[in-house]
């Protein structure tokens, strides 16, 4: 009997396929050329979540530099690359190019998408190390990331960022260090905390995207990287790691080290060490004087960030509750300045005039994150303090 053309697709069981595996797979999903439809890729995140996989996904309009720049800095077991703009002759191998300038030659290229048969072998003889064309299943996808992880060494290449890179995975495991790796505490260390859907990715992108705009003047100020936390599944141990989509690498490239790290409620174990190989790091682009820590979304009660970092900003949205909930014990208290993000939203006076009744000589600031505005006060303040 024919199945109806209404009827709903199956629903992909949520199982942890890679307890077996000697970590955590690492798969940087992105999309290069100028394809702007990502639906069928969100597909693909969601099925290997749901596996156990730690999956990152970069967004759409990627260049090849960018995606081996975000391929190394992550540390990916493999790259998905989908591909539907006719353009995967050209840019598959300019890929798998960018990945051997970069640091990581090694990083597995898989390809997806619109690709014609024929086109198979010279994609492949190119290097690229499997091709994905339609109607593929997603086990067959989770089975082919599976493939790519190996036992991670200690050493992994002469590139300082890409080291570095490594020794963050090694660290975040509880797994034993190269004696000579080089630490040091930035310069400035700053959290910004807040709840879900507070906008936190996006502000912390903005200031990314401020500072490199005003070191590109005046080089003293160094270069930046950023630590971003996301919430591990408690089912599979599966992640998304979304928070980089929000940063333009196309334009930043190297001038910003980007790390998401997956992690279960606020378990910051190997923060401080991860601080200090970014600002122990010195490449080309100079030392990372200073680095933000974004957490996962909080609540009320998760305040363990500020055992962390230098300074402390919490992220508000308008709507967010009454003038008693101000009054709580907890997160607010642990608050350097307050940050009033989308404040383009109805609510904003209601929510400024709460914050400035509890936060005595702290400074409080109005943002709207997509559109920059009170980025560069929000920055001056933060790098002032």
């Amino acid at each position: 009997m024919a199945t109806a053309l209404n009827a709903p697709t199956s629903e992909f069981e949520k199982i942890d396929r890679c307890a077996d595996l000697p970590h955590r797979p690492r798969v940087l999903l992105g999309k290069m050329g100028l394809d702007g439809h990502d639906r069928g890729v969100k597909v693909i995140a969601r099925a290997l979540r749901d596996s156990g996989v730690h999956v990152i996904y970069s967004g759409l309009w990627q260049t090849p530099r960018s995606l081996a720049i975000s391929a190394r800095d992550e540390d990916c077991d493999a790259i998905a690359a989908s591909m539907m703009s006719n353009s995967h002759l050209v840019l598959g191998p300019r890929l798998i190019e960018g990945l051997g300038k970069v640091g990581r030659p090694d990083i597995p290229v898989q390809m997806g998408g619109i690709l014609p048969e024929k086109d198979l072998p010279t994609l492949l003889k190119a290097g690229v190390h499997k091709c994905f064309t339609t109607g593929v299943s997603l086990l067959d996808i989770v089975e082919a990331v599976r493939e790519c992880v190996v036992k991670r060494k200690d050493r992994i290449s002469e590139h300082p960022t890409a080291q570095l890179a490594r020794d963050i995975s090694l660290v975040h495991a509880g797994e034993k260090l190269r004696s000579d790796a080089k630490r040091r505490r930035p310069k400035r260390v700053i959290g910004l905390t807040g709840s879900p859907g507070a906008g936190k990715s996006t502000l912390v992108a903005a200031l990314v995207s401020e500072h490199c705009r005003r070191a590109e003047k005046d080089p003293s100020l160094g270069r930046i990287g950023v630590v971003a936390f996301d919430p591990m599944s408690p089912i599979t141990s599966g992640a998304l790691l979304g928070d980089r989509l929000r940063v333009d690498f196309n334009r930043l490239e190297e001038s910003v080290f980007y790390r998401s790290l997956a992690i279960g409620g606020e378990d910051y174990h190997a923060l401080d060490d991860i601080i200090e190989l970014i600002g122990g790091c010195e490449g080309e682009g100079g030392p990372f004087d200073t680095v933000f820590v974004e957490t996962v979304g909080v609540g009320q009660n998760e305040t363990l960030i500020r055992k962390h970092v230098d300074i402390t900003g919490v992220v508000l949205v308008p709507g967010m509750g009454d003038a008693v909930q101000m009054d709580k014990a907890g997160i607010l208290e642990i608050a350097d300045l307050f940050i009033c993000n989308k404040a383009d939203h109805h609510g904003q006076h209601e929510l400024m005039r709460d914050l400035r009744d509890i936060a005595g000589k702290r400074p409080t600031i109005e943002t709207v994150a997509t559109h920059s505005t009170g980025v560069p006060e929000l920055y001056d303040l933060l790098m002032n303090r």
